[in-house]
């Protein structure tokens, strides 16, 4: 993957609904040459699917909270990442290093409905205890920095070449 290509994922990070042409333009390509790189990248897993970002609040899913998991033995088999997929209401699942075993993010419509899916958590054969933040506020959340430089701001395409 080279500086190409990372300019490419930041600009359908910023918007996957571009034509191949405006990407092309962006890098110095043409079009079809973007569309060949696009379709590289997905092939290589490095574009792992093309989504929308819908906000939470506006389908009924503006409480967000983060649950540590705690487990008595190793949660990284197949059950337990099968019986968490089953709850629509996780819509992330990390085995993590610390005090706990997994940490999961977890989007319900109400507090009460937290309340339940903690309840659902909690049977999952193996948890022993659970840990909740909920969240208040969310000041940002953002995408992978493709560019791989920490620079935030829109990148300029590369110089022509000769």
């Amino acid at each position: 993957m080279d500086g190409v290509d990372r300019i490419l994922l930041t600009e359908l990070q910023r918007d996957a609904t571009q034509a191949y042409a405006a990407l092309g333009k962006a890098v110095g390509l043409s079009a079809g040459a973007a569309h060949e790189r696009v379709r590289k990248l997905r092939e290589q897993g490095v574009i792992r699917r093309t989504t929308v970002d819908v906000d939470p609040a506006a389908v009924g899913r503006g409480v967000m909270a983060f649950v540590l998991i705690e487990a008595g033995s190793w949660m990284g088999d197949s059950p337990t990442k099968a019986a968490l997929e089953a709850l629509p209401e996780v819509v992330e699942a990390h085995i993590i290093a610390g005090p706990a075993s997994l940490l999961v993010k977890v989007r319900t419509p109400t507090t009460e409905e937290l309340q339940a899916s903690l309840r659902r958590l909690y049977a999952i054969e193996g948890v022993t205890g659970t840990q909740t933040i909920v969240v208040l506020e969310s000041f940002f959340e953002r995408s992978v920095n493709a560019r791989g430089d920490g620079s935030p701001e829109r990148p300029s395409p590369p110089a022509p070449s000769r």
